[in-house]
C-alpha cells in the first residue's frame, strides 16, 4: 500500500508539471538568452551561404539547433523591431515607433515629431510584455546592449521590467567613445550626444570597444546568476551597425567628419566576426557554469543589411520593405529539445519569439493581447508549415512604405506624401528575389492583398491618434 501511494504521488507530480496547473518550479523553467544583431544581412553568416565572413560560433548554433529561412523582422529599421519584440505586438499599435528614433530623441515623421515635442517619444512601459511578464514568472531579467526605444528616463529599461541594464540608450554611435554623431535635443542626464548608461545612469567607458563591453558584461552577468532562479538575458549588440569600426581601430578622439561614413565590406566583416567571437564566449560561460543544459539561445537580426552587408538572394536593403530589408537570419539553439540541424521554412516574425518565450517560461501568453504565434512550439512538435499573413509599415519623413505577405503572395505599396511611388505584387515561392511584378497579370490577387492591408491598417490605432488629428 505504501509503494502504491508513492507511485501515485509520482504520477501526480508528472501530471502537474506537464499541465502547468500548479505552476512550474524554477528548475524546470529554461534560462532564455536572446541575441540581436544590428543591421546584419540574411547572407552574412556562413550557415546562410556567406563565404567572406567567418562565423564559426553562429554556424555551430545552426548545426546544433534550428535555422529559420523565412523569418522576418517586424520592421526594416532598429526601433520598430525592438518595440514589436518587447510588446509581442505590431509596433504600429504603440505609435511613433515606425522608424528608428533619431539621435538625441528626434522624431522622424509627423506622429513621432508630435510625440517628441511632448516628451512622449518612446516605448510606454504599459505596452511592454516580455521582461515584466518574465519577472512575474520568477525570472531574473537583464538587457545588456542597445536600447533605442526612448531616451527619457520614463522609457528606459528599468521601467519595463528589467532588473539590470547597461548599454547605449540611443542607436549606439562611436564604438570606443559611445557618442552619437548628431547633437540635437539634449536629455537632462546626458552630455551632448553621449548615450551610454547603466541602470538609467550615464556612465563613461571611453576606449572600451562596444562589442567587447556587451560581451564581457553579458559573461559577467550570467556568471553571477543563481542556479536556483531562471534568467532572461536580452543581448542587443550594436554590431555591425555603422560607423564601421573594428576592435583595433581605437583613436585618441571620437570619429570626425567623413569617418562616420566609411563603407568597407572588409571592416564590416571584421565587426561581424568579432561579434561572433563574443557569442562564442557567452556559450563558453554557459558550459563552464553548467547552464547550457537548461538554456535556450535565440539569435536574429533587427532588419536587413545596408549596402555593404549581404542580404543574400533578396532585393532591397535596410529601410525598405523588399525582402532584403526585412527577411533576416534566425537561429534557435536548445540541445536535447530541438532537432539538431533542422531547417524550417515556416513563415514567422520577431514578435512570434515573444509568444514562444512567454509560454516556455510558464507566463501564459494567452493572458496578453499578442499578435504573434508560437514558432518554437511549432519547431518542437515538428508540425507541418502553415500559411499565414504578416504586415509591415514604415514611415520616415515623407515616405510611407507598406507591405503584406499572405502565403506566398506579397504586395508592396510605397508613398511619398500622398503620391504612390511604387506598387508591386510578387509570388515569393516562384520569385524570391522580387523581380517579376504580377500586379497587372493577377488583378484579383492584387485586389485581395490591398483589402488585407487596408483592414490591418484600420486596426492599428494608437491611443493618442485622435489627439494628433485634432491638432493637424
Amino acid at each position: 500500500m505504501i509503494v502504491m501511494t508513492k507511485r501515485i504521488f509520482k504520477i501526480l507530480l508528472c501530471v502537474i508539471f506537464a499541465t502547468g496547473s500548479v505552476g512550474i518550479k524554477a528548475q524546470n523553467q529554461p534560462n532564455i538568452i536572446v541575441i540581436l544583431a544590428d543591421d546584419l544581412g540574411y547572407g552574412d553568416l556562413g550557415s546562410y551561404g556567406c563565404e567572406d565572413i567567418k562565423t564559426p560560433n553562429l554556424d555551430k548554433m545552426a548545426v546544433e539547433g534550428v535555422r529559420l529561412t523565412s523569418f522576418y523582422a517586424n520592421g526594416p529599421e532598429c526601433t520598430p523591431t525592438r518595440a514589436a519584440f518587447l510588446t509581442g505586438r505590431y509596433q504600429q499599435r504603440v505609435g511613433g515607433l515606425e522608424c528608428a528614433i533619431g539621435a538625441g530623441n528626434v522624431g522622424r515623421y509627423d506622429e513621432a515629431e508630435w510625440l517628441s515635442e511632448r516628451h512622449q517619444n518612446g516605448l510606454d512601459p504599459a505596452f511592454t510584455v516580455l521582461p515584466s511578464a518574465l519577472k512575474k514568472a520568477g525570472y531574473a531579467t537583464a538587457i545588456i546592449g542597445k536600447w533605442h526605444l526612448g531616451y527619457e528616463k520614463k522609457f528606459r529599461p528599468l521601467q519595463h521590467g528589467f532588473d539590470y541594464s547597461i548599454g547605449p540608450i540611443g542607436y549606439g554611435g562611436d564604438y570606443f567613445y559611445h557618442v552619437e554623431k548628431a547633437k540635437t535635443i539634449r536629455v537632462d542626464d546626458f552630455t551632448g550626444s553621449h548615450n551610454l548608461a547603466e541602470n538609467d545612469r550615464e556612465i563613461y567607458r571611453d576606449g572600451y570597444y562596444m562589442t567587447h563591453l556587451i560581451t564581457k558584461e553579458s559573461d559577467r552577468w550570467i556568471g553571477s546568476q543563481s542556479p536556483d532562479q531562471p534568467f532572461f538575458l536580452y543581448i542587443p549588440y550594436t554590431a555591425p551597425h555603422k560607423p564601421l569600426q573594428g576592435p583595433y581601430d581605437f583613436k585618441n578622439r571620437p570619429l570626425q567628419g567623413d569617418e562616420w561614413q566609411l563603407k568597407d565590406r572588409a571592416k564590416y566583416a571584421e565587426m561581424v566576426e568579432d561579434m561572433d567571437k563574443g557569442i562564442g564566449e557567452i556559450f563558453h560561460r554557459l558550459r563552464m557554469t553548467g547552464q547550457d543544459k537548461n538554456t535556450i539561445v535565440i539569435f536574429f537580426s533587427d532588419n536587413g543589411a545596408t549596402g555593404f552587408g549581404d542580404n543574400g538572394p533578396f532585393r532591397g536593403i535596410k529601410g525598405q520593405v523588399f525582402e532584403g530589408g526585412i527577411r533576416v537570419p534566425c537561429l534557435v539553439w536548445w540541445p536535447e529539445n530541438l532537432e539538431a540541424g533542422k531547417v524550417s521554412d515556416q513563415l514567422s516574425a520577431s514578435f512570434d519569439l515573444t509568444y514562444s518565450i512567454l509560454k516556455l517560461a510558464g507566463a501564459n501568453p494567452e493572458n496578453y493581447d499578442l499578435d504573434g504565434a508560437d514558432i518554437i512550439d511549432h519547431l518542437l512538435q515538428g508540425n507541418e508549415d502553415y500559411s499565414r499573413t504578416l504586415f509591415w509599415r514604415k514611415k520616415r519623413y515623407e515616405a510611407n512604405l507598406k507591405a503584406v505577405r499572405d502565403g506566398n503572395l506579397k504586395y508592396i505599396i510605397n508613398y511619398k506624401g500622398d503620391q504612390v511611388q511604387e506598387e508591386y505584387l510578387f509570388d515569393l515561392l516562384a520569385d524570391p528575389s522580387e523581380t517579376n511584378d504580377l500586379k497587372d497579370a493577377q488583378p484579383k490577387d492584387l485586389k485581395k492583398m490591398k483589402k488585407l492591408l487596408q483592414q490591418w491598417e484600420s486596426e492599428m490605432k494608437p491611443q493618442w491618434l485622435d489627439q494628433l488629428k485634432a491638432v493637424k
